[in-house]
């Protein structure tokens, strides 16, 4: 066990991003597909990274379950909510979940997606990173999801995929 090993509150980094779709639709149908939404779910993972790890300097190591629900339309308020849910010693997986708020103010699901996220050095190498304080029952549950997630990321790697 390190010395000088930090232990943070999920609650204190969580990342909270919205966005007012006004840019030109990807494609014909007028919705905002791939290309804008994985911009921005990688940029929410890489703030919501940094904060817990205190370092500008994170990158993206993996992402898993990028799937659409619902098209986002031009125009539409998109809300990204990132969460640290499990840390290792200089990984951490960050849990993003995608809405579209109605005029109405009704929130819709549009995605939800995983991004494991690495702290590194000047040098790219990678470092320590605080570890996770567990409070709620909501976290705990979000944490022992990662935890089966990393366990199915390890054994697909070692399978090849």
């Amino acid at each position: 066990v390190c010395a000088v090993c930090r232990i943070k509150d999920p609650a204190l980094h969580q990342g909270f991003q919205e966005e007012f779709m006004f840019t030109k639709p990807d494609n014909t149908y007028n919705d905002i597909r791939e290309k804008s939404l994985m911009q921005w779910l990688d940029e929410v993972a890489g703030v919501v990274a940094m904060r817990h790890a205190e370092t500008y300097r994170v990158v993206t190591a993996a992402v898993d379950n990028l799937q659409f629900k619902h098209a986002i339309y031009e125009g539409e308020i998109v809300v990204l909510k990132g969460y640290v849910t499990y840390v290792g010693r200089t990984s951490m997986e960050v849990e993003i979940d995608t809405y579209v708020e109605r005029p109405d103010g009704m929130r819709h699901t549009v995605n939800r997606a995983f991004f494991v996220m690495v702290a590194v050095d000047e040098d790219q190498k990678p470092i320590q990173v605080p570890e996770l304080i567990i409070t709620t029952e909501a976290e705990k549950a979000r944490n022992e999801a990662a935890k089966m997630r990393r366990d199915m990321r390890r054994q697909r790697r070692e399978n090849g995929f």
